[in-house]
């Protein structure tokens, strides 16, 4: 019976943005892999799969994002807080969503602790330019001074023909992974910033989406020591297939690949892959018991997986909906729980 009435709740908050959602047609993408990736007469699927095996083999390289001093930074006041700006280590085809944007909040100097302690905060996939702040805020109150960035193809990067953020899941297989890759680079040059202003104990907090960004970014910086994944799942093409916010993605890749095919293709940006990088770091997996986007049994089988291999980390389940965790009660149970971690792990 409550299953029942979160799943009614759940049902009634996606509906909220139906009038949005728009089912895009299917493309493999060819034109986001490098050099267009294929020789004349190969199939494009066959040149994503080569192009994926590629990565694979060399996903260090994939996710490397080159230095950069051009950030500029705005002060909003005397409290330290301010916009920062910095161009993408990844070009994309939209200017506007080249320059990354995020929004720092400081820790407060009596709460601040030594040594210096950061989160880099990855908010869910649509959220707009103030999801999340209230988080980083709690954050900075529990003496840890928080970065938001804003995704690629979100709030202020994305182009005009968007109101959604389409691009970054979509129907376009190397699309999706390229922009995702973006964003993990993205996260990377966050961290570098972070750590240019003497931050020695750095972690990362995702949700939803961002939680797959923070575990592909955590997987591959070495400055990152702690990890917290609100909404998880291993596999980046099973929530996509399965889940109540992506039905309308679904629709447009139906017809032209199956879900098995899809979750190789996207294999790089699927956690499952990177489980062993993230053996050292202190994590945290955050799952609700109600959740439709992010399928319970996809959420289980990742808790699984890290107890099956011994990778140490903690487990803490919701008692309501992947919507739900942003309404009251529960969202301040989710923040208590995430600075809980990330005071303790940092």
């Amino acid at each position: 019976m409550v299953a029942r009435l979160f799943h009614r709740w759940e049902r009634r908050l996606a509906a909220a943005s139906d009038g949005d959602r728009v089912v895009r047609p299917f493309e493999w993408g060819r034109d986001w892999i490098p050099g267009n990736g294929y020789h004349a007469g190969t199939r494009p699927d066959v040149s994503i799969h080569n192009w994926v095996e590629q990565v694979l083999r060399d996903s260090a390289g994939f996710f490397e994002a080159a230095r950069t001093s051009a950030y500029q930074f705005v002060a909003n006041g005397w409290d330290g807080d301010g916009l920062l700006t910095f161009p993408s280590a990844f070009e994309t085809p939209h200017p506007t969503n080249n320059l990354v944007h995020a929004r720092y909040i400081a820790a407060r100097p009596l709460l601040e602790r030594q040594p210096k302690r950061a989160v880099l905060v990855l908010p869910q996939w649509n959220s707009d330019d103030s999801g999340h702040v209230g988080l980083s805020r709690i954050l900075a109150l529990a003496g840890i001074s928080a970065l938001r960035l804003s995704l690629p193809y979100h709030d202020r990067r994305m182009p005009p023909e968007l109101s959604r953020a389409d691009y970054i899941v979509s129907a376009n297989v190397a699309r999706t992974l390229q922009v995702c890759r973006q964003a993990v680079l993205d996260a990377r040059r966050a961290i570098a910033w972070l750590a240019d202003r003497g931050y020695e104990r750095i972690g990362i907090l995702g949700t939803s989406l961002g939680s797959c960004l923070a575990m592909l970014t955590s997987a591959h910086e070495p400055l990152i020591r702690a990890q917290a994944l609100n909404h998880i799942s291993p596999y980046f093409a099973d929530v996509v297939w399965k889940g109540l916010s992506t039905a309308h993605v679904r629709a447009g890749l139906e017809g032209h690949i199956d879900l098995e095919q899809l979750r190789s293709l996207w294999l790089p940006i699927s956690p499952q892959h990177y489980l062993e990088h993230v053996r050292t770091k202190k994590t945290l997996l955050v799952y609700a018991k109600y959740d439709l986007t992010f399928p319970v049994p996809l959420s289980e089988a990742l808790v699984d997986e890290f107890r099956r291999r011994h990778i140490p980390h903690q487990v803490v389940v919701l008692p309501c909906g992947h919507y739900s965790t942003g309404r009251v009660p529960f969202k301040f149970v989710d923040a208590w729980v995430l600075t809980r971690f990330l005071a303790r792990s940092l």
